[in-house]
Protein backbone atom coordinates (compact mmCIF):
# COMPACT_ATOMS: atom_id res chain seq x y z
CA UNK A 1 0.00 0.00 0.00
CA UNK A 2 1.42 3.48 -0.90
CA UNK A 3 1.98 5.47 2.59
CA UNK A 4 0.01 8.43 0.79
CA UNK A 5 -3.16 6.18 1.54
CA UNK A 6 -2.09 5.23 4.92
CA UNK A 7 -1.61 8.46 5.75
CA UNK A 8 -4.75 9.85 4.69
CA UNK A 9 -7.07 7.43 5.96
CA UNK A 10 -6.01 6.56 9.52
CA UNK A 11 -6.08 9.39 12.11
CA UNK A 12 -2.15 8.03 14.18
CA UNK A 13 0.40 6.38 12.20
CA UNK A 14 3.43 4.89 14.28
CA UNK A 15 6.23 3.36 11.66
CA UNK A 16 9.69 2.25 12.27
CA UNK A 17 12.99 2.33 10.84
CA UNK A 18 15.72 -0.17 10.09
CA UNK A 19 19.14 -0.49 8.28
CA UNK A 20 20.37 -3.41 6.14
CA UNK A 21 23.56 -4.81 6.77
CA UNK A 22 27.11 -4.62 5.79
CA UNK A 23 27.62 -7.71 4.84
CA UNK A 24 25.45 -10.41 3.08
CA UNK A 25 26.07 -13.02 5.59
CA UNK A 26 24.44 -10.85 8.32
CA UNK A 27 21.08 -10.90 5.97
CA UNK A 28 19.20 -13.46 7.83
CA UNK A 29 19.72 -11.63 11.43
CA UNK A 30 18.20 -8.38 9.40
CA UNK A 31 15.22 -10.63 8.52
CA UNK A 32 14.81 -11.88 11.60
CA UNK A 33 14.39 -8.28 13.01
CA UNK A 34 12.09 -7.53 10.35
CA UNK A 35 9.61 -10.18 11.19
CA UNK A 36 10.29 -8.66 15.10
CA UNK A 37 9.02 -5.45 14.34
CA UNK A 38 6.42 -6.68 11.65
CA UNK A 39 4.48 -8.63 14.81
CA UNK A 40 4.11 -5.19 16.24
CA UNK A 41 1.93 -3.91 13.27
CA UNK A 42 3.68 -0.91 12.55
CA UNK A 43 1.91 1.44 9.81
CA UNK A 44 5.15 0.78 7.70
CA UNK A 45 8.65 -0.06 8.24
CA UNK A 46 11.46 2.18 6.20
CA UNK A 47 14.89 0.12 5.06
CA UNK A 48 17.43 2.87 4.57
CA UNK A 49 19.85 2.88 1.78
CA UNK A 50 23.95 2.02 2.77
CA UNK A 51 27.07 4.62 2.70
CA UNK A 52 27.18 5.46 -0.62
CA UNK A 53 24.66 2.85 -2.39
CA UNK A 54 26.98 0.06 -1.13
CA UNK A 55 24.05 -1.82 0.26
CA UNK A 56 21.54 -1.30 -2.26
CA UNK A 57 20.73 -4.74 -2.95
CA UNK A 58 20.26 -5.66 0.64
CA UNK A 59 17.84 -2.50 1.07
CA UNK A 60 15.81 -4.43 -1.80
CA UNK A 61 15.75 -8.19 -0.32
CA UNK A 62 15.01 -6.58 3.22
CA UNK A 63 12.05 -4.02 2.09
CA UNK A 64 10.65 -7.17 0.31
CA UNK A 65 10.79 -8.90 3.61
CA UNK A 66 8.87 -6.16 5.01
CA UNK A 67 5.94 -6.93 2.30
CA UNK A 68 6.41 -10.24 2.72
CA UNK A 69 5.19 -9.19 6.45
CA UNK A 70 2.43 -7.79 5.40
CA UNK A 71 3.89 -4.64 6.12
CA UNK A 72 4.09 -1.62 3.66
CA UNK A 73 7.72 -0.82 2.77
CA UNK A 74 9.16 2.62 2.30
CA UNK A 75 13.14 1.88 0.24
CA UNK A 76 15.41 4.84 0.53
CA UNK A 77 17.85 6.05 -2.32
CA UNK A 78 20.59 8.27 -3.02
CA UNK A 79 21.70 11.20 -5.09
CA UNK A 80 25.14 10.41 -4.23
CA UNK A 81 24.49 7.10 -5.43
CA UNK A 82 22.80 7.33 -8.40
CA UNK A 83 23.21 8.08 -12.57
CA UNK A 84 20.25 7.42 -14.97
CA UNK A 85 21.33 3.94 -15.58
CA UNK A 86 21.59 2.88 -11.65
CA UNK A 87 18.52 4.60 -11.00
CA UNK A 88 16.50 2.86 -13.19
CA UNK A 89 17.73 -0.88 -12.61
CA UNK A 90 16.85 0.42 -8.84
CA UNK A 91 13.05 1.04 -9.72
CA UNK A 92 13.01 -1.80 -11.87
CA UNK A 93 14.19 -4.39 -9.13
CA UNK A 94 11.65 -2.23 -6.46
CA UNK A 95 8.88 -2.46 -8.47
CA UNK A 96 9.33 -6.36 -9.77
CA UNK A 97 9.18 -7.37 -5.60
CA UNK A 98 6.44 -5.08 -5.12
CA UNK A 99 7.98 -2.53 -2.84
CA UNK A 100 6.09 1.26 -4.29
CA UNK A 101 6.82 3.85 -1.61
CA UNK A 102 10.45 5.34 -2.14
CA UNK A 103 12.23 8.31 0.37
CA UNK A 104 14.27 9.78 -1.86
CA UNK A 105 17.18 11.97 -0.32
CA UNK A 106 20.54 13.65 -1.34
CA UNK A 107 22.34 11.38 0.95
CA UNK A 108 25.64 11.99 2.82
CA UNK A 109 28.86 12.82 0.55
CA UNK A 110 31.06 9.37 0.52
CA UNK A 111 34.51 9.28 2.19
CA UNK A 112 37.37 8.05 -0.44
CA UNK A 113 34.78 7.83 -3.32
CA UNK A 114 33.66 10.36 -5.75
CA UNK A 115 29.95 11.03 -5.51
CA UNK A 116 27.21 11.08 -8.53
CA UNK A 117 26.63 14.03 -10.32
CA UNK A 118 23.45 13.79 -12.23
CA UNK A 119 20.89 13.97 -9.68
CA UNK A 120 22.37 17.17 -7.18
CA UNK A 121 19.29 17.56 -5.20
CA UNK A 122 16.93 15.16 -3.50
CA UNK A 123 13.94 17.67 -5.50
CA UNK A 124 15.70 16.21 -8.72
CA UNK A 125 15.69 12.05 -8.18
CA UNK A 126 12.38 12.80 -6.76
CA UNK A 127 10.89 14.16 -10.02
CA UNK A 128 13.00 11.29 -11.81
CA UNK A 129 11.33 9.01 -9.80
CA UNK A 130 7.85 10.41 -10.20
CA UNK A 131 8.73 9.97 -14.12
CA UNK A 132 10.29 6.53 -14.72
CA UNK A 133 6.77 5.03 -12.26
CA UNK A 134 4.02 4.99 -9.95
CA UNK A 135 5.63 5.45 -6.90
CA UNK A 136 4.79 7.01 -3.88
CA UNK A 137 7.79 9.12 -3.08
CA UNK A 138 8.70 10.82 0.84
CA UNK A 139 11.35 13.07 1.50
CA UNK A 140 13.04 14.56 4.49
CA UNK A 141 13.00 17.73 6.51
CA UNK A 142 14.99 19.26 9.12
CA UNK A 143 12.93 21.13 12.26
CA UNK A 144 16.52 22.48 12.93
CA UNK A 145 17.48 23.69 9.39
CA UNK A 146 19.80 21.52 7.13
CA UNK A 147 22.67 21.71 7.96
CA UNK A 148 24.03 23.25 4.81
CA UNK A 149 20.65 26.01 5.04
CA UNK A 150 21.38 29.58 5.90
CA UNK A 151 17.59 29.59 7.94
CA UNK A 152 15.08 27.59 8.77
CA UNK A 153 12.49 29.49 6.54
CA UNK A 154 15.29 28.98 3.48
CA UNK A 155 15.24 25.36 4.55
CA UNK A 156 11.44 25.34 3.94
CA UNK A 157 11.84 26.97 1.13
CA UNK A 158 13.78 23.67 -0.70
CA UNK A 159 10.93 21.81 1.08
CA UNK A 160 8.50 23.51 -1.09
CA UNK A 161 11.00 22.91 -3.95
CA UNK A 162 10.69 18.90 -3.12
CA UNK A 163 7.03 18.93 -2.89
CA UNK A 164 6.15 20.36 -6.43
CA UNK A 165 9.12 17.46 -7.29
CA UNK A 166 6.47 14.85 -6.28
CA UNK A 167 7.69 14.38 -3.09
CA UNK A 168 4.17 13.38 -1.19
CA UNK A 169 5.30 13.59 2.81
CA UNK A 170 7.65 14.04 4.70
CA UNK A 171 9.55 12.45 7.93
CA UNK A 172 11.69 14.44 10.12
CA UNK A 173 15.26 14.37 11.07
CA UNK A 174 15.48 13.35 14.92
CA UNK A 175 14.43 15.86 17.27
CA UNK A 176 14.54 15.88 21.42
CA UNK A 177 12.79 19.30 21.85
CA UNK A 178 9.10 19.03 20.49
CA UNK A 179 8.53 23.02 21.06
CA UNK A 180 11.21 22.85 18.18
CA UNK A 181 9.06 20.82 15.95
CA UNK A 182 6.30 23.09 16.60
CA UNK A 183 8.04 26.05 15.46
CA UNK A 184 8.75 24.44 12.35
CA UNK A 185 5.15 23.70 11.24
CA UNK A 186 3.79 26.21 12.27
CA UNK A 187 6.78 28.10 9.28
CA UNK A 188 6.11 25.16 7.24
CA UNK A 189 2.26 25.52 6.94
CA UNK A 190 2.72 29.41 6.63
CA UNK A 191 4.77 28.07 3.61
CA UNK A 192 1.58 26.85 2.13
CA UNK A 193 2.55 23.26 1.90
CA UNK A 194 0.00 21.03 2.62
CA UNK A 195 1.37 17.84 2.62
CA UNK A 196 1.72 15.19 5.48
CA UNK A 197 5.39 15.73 8.08
CA UNK A 198 5.90 12.81 9.94
CA UNK A 199 7.77 13.37 13.22
CA UNK A 200 10.88 11.33 13.69
CA UNK A 201 11.42 10.23 17.54
CA UNK A 202 15.01 8.72 18.31
CA UNK A 203 15.14 6.51 21.51
CA UNK A 204 18.77 7.64 23.60
CA UNK A 205 19.08 3.99 25.49
CA UNK A 206 22.67 4.68 25.75
CA UNK A 207 25.30 7.93 26.09
CA UNK A 208 27.25 7.13 23.50
CA UNK A 209 24.09 6.72 21.18
CA UNK A 210 23.48 11.04 22.26
CA UNK A 211 26.87 11.77 21.61
CA UNK A 212 26.80 10.13 18.29
CA UNK A 213 23.59 11.40 17.31
CA UNK A 214 24.40 15.14 18.43
CA UNK A 215 27.85 14.77 16.18
CA UNK A 216 25.94 13.26 12.79
CA UNK A 217 23.13 15.72 12.88
CA UNK A 218 23.97 18.58 15.22
CA UNK A 219 20.23 18.60 16.93
CA UNK A 220 19.83 20.13 19.72
CA UNK A 221 19.69 18.22 23.29
CA UNK A 222 17.01 20.19 26.19
CA UNK A 223 18.37 19.94 29.54
CA UNK A 224 15.96 17.16 30.65
CA UNK A 225 17.83 14.56 28.34
CA UNK A 226 21.06 15.85 29.40
CA UNK A 227 20.30 15.41 32.68
CA UNK A 228 18.68 11.73 31.96
CA UNK A 229 21.52 10.73 30.10
CA UNK A 230 24.56 12.55 33.07
CA UNK A 231 21.96 10.23 35.90
CA UNK A 232 21.52 7.13 34.47
CA UNK A 233 24.09 6.78 31.18
CA UNK A 234 26.41 4.70 33.56
CA UNK A 235 23.30 2.10 34.59
CA UNK A 236 22.45 0.09 31.21
CA UNK A 237 19.39 -0.92 32.54
CA UNK A 238 18.13 2.25 34.09
CA UNK A 239 19.53 4.25 30.83
CA UNK A 240 17.29 2.07 28.50
CA UNK A 241 14.14 2.28 30.43
CA UNK A 242 14.53 6.02 31.12
CA UNK A 243 15.33 6.52 26.91
CA UNK A 244 12.46 4.34 26.46
CA UNK A 245 10.69 6.56 28.79
CA UNK A 246 11.38 9.68 27.21
CA UNK A 247 10.91 8.61 23.87
CA UNK A 248 7.38 7.53 24.91
CA UNK A 249 6.10 10.75 26.61
CA UNK A 250 7.79 12.76 23.29
CA UNK A 251 5.44 10.84 21.35
CA UNK A 252 2.52 11.88 23.78
CA UNK A 253 3.13 14.98 23.85
CA UNK A 254 3.20 15.01 19.67
CA UNK A 255 0.12 13.39 19.52
CA UNK A 256 -1.80 15.33 22.11
CA UNK A 257 -1.02 18.52 20.09
CA UNK A 258 -2.10 17.05 16.60
CA UNK A 259 1.01 15.98 15.37
CA UNK A 260 -0.27 12.50 14.74
CA UNK A 261 2.30 10.54 12.38
CA UNK A 262 5.50 9.34 14.37
CA UNK A 263 8.50 7.55 12.79
CA UNK A 264 10.43 5.42 15.41
CA UNK A 265 14.25 4.75 14.50
CA UNK A 266 14.35 1.27 16.06
CA UNK A 267 17.82 0.89 15.18
CA UNK A 268 17.11 -2.52 14.13
CA UNK A 269 16.11 -3.12 18.13
CA UNK A 270 13.07 -4.66 17.97
CA UNK A 271 12.65 -4.78 22.05
CA UNK A 272 13.04 -0.86 21.86
CA UNK A 273 10.20 -0.51 19.79
CA UNK A 274 8.03 -3.37 21.22
CA UNK A 275 8.50 -1.39 24.77
CA UNK A 276 7.84 1.93 22.81
CA UNK A 277 4.93 0.34 20.75
CA UNK A 278 3.12 -1.29 24.30
CA UNK A 279 3.37 2.33 25.67
CA UNK A 280 1.03 3.37 23.06
CA UNK A 281 -1.09 0.73 22.58
CA UNK A 282 -4.02 2.23 24.00
CA UNK A 283 -3.56 5.90 22.06
CA UNK A 284 -3.42 4.41 18.64
CA UNK A 285 -6.34 2.70 18.57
Amino acid sequence: MKISEILKNKEITISCEIFPPKLGTELDQSRQVVAEIAKLSPDFISVTYGAAGTTASFTTELAEEVENCGVASLAHVTCVSSDEETLDEYLKTLKANGIENILALRGDMPQGREPKKVYAHASDIAKAIKSKGDFCVGGACYPEGHPESATVSADIDNLKIKAESGCEFFTTQMFFDNEVMYSFLSKFQRKGINIPVIAGIMPITNARQLQRSVSLSGTSVPRSLREMVERFGDNPLAMKQAGIAFATNQIIDLIANGVNNIHIYAMNKPDIAKAIMENLSEIRK
